[in-house]
């Protein structure tokens, strides 16, 4: 028996929904066919354009909080512990990889009364983790590392600690790397200490005594980022509290990444380049400042639009009006990799070779917290405004070609219905991250899509394909993914056989069981089987 389904085939190529108040809100022509990665609650969810659920991967903690998706199909993520020794916004303290198919495959704690992992972890190329963690020094310890007294207002201080983990058997690793911010202290305090000089000749240190407007509690770095840059060996790092970001070198020993370099241009594990509040080593004022609590900078990959550059979000937090900004900037450098200093300056660059914000409405732009952009394969940006739980994409242009609402409630992991107006629940999401169809890890992987995650969900913007009817019959196509022809076999007759994009532009057709794609761009594609007066559709994926 044959079940119709009946969609009005869209006039024009060019359209925007927005009836829709979660879930996916705008879609139009230029949007990015990709898979986008989050975590809220317990669950880390990968998604299409569509909000369609492509998989989905279940832990027993919440985030703690980054997650990947790694080009073998699993999924490294940090998970927030149930220990309480060591507590802040953004504590973790365990490392998890699933498999595709959501079975836990390592588990490893990062987290004593000494230490915790927190915001971020990082996949290597290698195999190895990198962890970003705080570890515990004493007021006593802080003091002879020359902090001003009255700048310890609890029972310790947080040093921000980097490790590289290989990952052992289940649930153990091998630490073969290791980098302390408490090795790279400056201060202009207390002459009697070792460490004793001149902040505004030692860019390459942190001041102990910098607290960028902070009370002096135990946690006055936040750092909330780790990044890697696979080209330079370099780390990126964000300091929310202090509103700057770092770059450190990644190919030294950890002796030599505990060792003073001696100046900027030295190995070491010194600061090689810093930017976003030059007063921290007083070379400016507020006025100077640029970042406020920013999140996620890192270096864009090679093959995108600024490669080579560093994208960050701004969130704002702090400053007056409060609106967010994505900036890019182009650090100055003698060769790559050695960033151009000179004495009694700040590092450049003066400004963002970029910015983005809500130039109608500024305000309405706004994520204290939280928060990422990414650059895609196109040229359009990914932006996640964390606190609002929403993921928009922009062209270069500026339109917003994609909006999408994460549905669900971060604070107990209910499903919100489509009709639900976002400000009714709580939908926080630290960050969003899009996946090209062609990404190593969907390689022979099932992403065939499932219902949306929000309830009585409504994509019916997101079928363009006309009028359809749905056949019981046999099929099937291979190979999918594919690299050029697709082929069909099925037990019924085929007449014809056309490939359209997933916004509804017609881009071939065949009279064969056999299409051929091998002109047409990598990415997603909807088939057209018409058979004795009927069609079925299909979805492949070209890479």
């Amino acid at each position: 028996m044959l079940r119709k389904l009946l969609f009005t085939l869209l006039s024009t190529i060019n359209f925007t929904f927005s009836q829709n108040t979660i879930g996916t809100t705008v879609i139009s022509e230029g949007v990015y066919e990709g898979y986008t990665l989050f975590t809220s609650q317990n669950d880390t969810y990968l998604i299409n354009n569509c909000g369609e659920l492509i998989n989905q991967w279940s832990s027993s903690f919440p985030p703690g909080n980054a997650v990947y998706l790694l080009e073998n199909g699993n999924i490294l993520r940090a998970g927030r512990s149930n220990s309480s020794d060591i507590s802040f916004g953004g504590q973790g303290g365990v490392i998890e990889i699933f498999d595709w198919d959501g079975n836990l495959t390592w588990q490893y704690f990062y987290d004593t009364p000494m230490m915790r992992q927190h915001h971020d972890v990082y996949p290597m190329p290698n195999g190895n983790v990198l962890i970003l963690a705080v570890t515990r020094i004493t007021n006593s310890e802080a003091l002879q590392a020359g902090r001003n007294p009255m700048n310890l207002t609890e029972s310790d201080l947080y040093n921000e600690q980097i490790i590289e983990v290989t990952p052992v058997d289940s649930n153990n690793a091998t630490v073969v790397w290791e980098w302390n911010v408490k090795d790279h202290l400056v201060q202009d305090f207390d002459n009697s200490k070792d460490n004793f000089g001149d902040v505004g000749l030692s860019p390459e240190k942190l001041n102990i005594n910098f607290l960028n407007g902070g009370s002096g509690g135990s946690n006055w770095l936040h750092f909330n980022s780790i990044q890697f840059n696979p080209v330079l060996d370099q780390i990126v790092i964000s300091s929310r509290n202090l509103s700057e970001i770092y770059i450190i070198d990644h190919s030294t020993s950890t002796a030599e990444a505990a060792s003073s370099s001696g100046g900027i241009y030295n190995k070491g594990g010194d600061l090689l380049y810093r930017w976003g509040n030059p007063q921290s080593y007083n070379q400016g004022t507020e006025t100077n400042r640029k970042l406020y609590g920013q999140h996620y900078p890192h270096v864009i990959s090679n093959g995108l639009v600024d490669a080579g550059k560093i994208i960050i979000y701004n969130n704002g937090n702090g400053r007056s009006p409060l609106f967010s900004e994505v900036f890019i900037i182009n650090p100055e450098t003698n060769s790559p990799g050695v960033y151009t200093y000179q004495s009694d300056t700040a590092f450049g660059p003066q400004d963002p070779e970029y910015i983005y914000f809500n130039t109608t409405s500024p305000n309405e732009f706004f994520s204290n917290i939280l928060s990422s952009a990414q650059r895609l394969p196109n040229g359009n940006t990914l932006i996640c405004e964390g606190i609002n739980g929403r993921f928009f994409e922009i062209t270069p242009s500026e339109s917003i070609v994609w909006e999408y609402i994460n549905p669900v409630n971060s604070t107990n992991g209910n499903i919100a219905e489509q009709e639900t107006e976002p400000s009714t629940f709580t939908n926080t999401t630290f960050r969003g991250i899009k996946y090209a169809p062609t990404y190593a890890a969907f390689t022979g992987k099932d992403l065939t899509p499932s219902t949306p995650l929000e309830l009585n969900p409504d994509i019916s913007a997101c079928q363009t394909l006309g009028i359809i009817d749905t056949l019981q019959v046999t099929n099937s196509l291979h190979p999918n993914p594919t690299k050029a022809q697709i082929n069909i076999n099925s037990n019924i007759v085929i007449d014809k056989i056309e490939a359209y994009t997933t916004l509804g532009r017609k881009v071939n057709e065949s009279h064969s069981n056999i299409l051929d794609l091998s002109n047409e761009a990598n990415g997603i594609y909807f088939l057209r089987i018409y058979s004795e007066s009927k069609i079925i559709t299909k979805k492949v994926i070209k890479n």
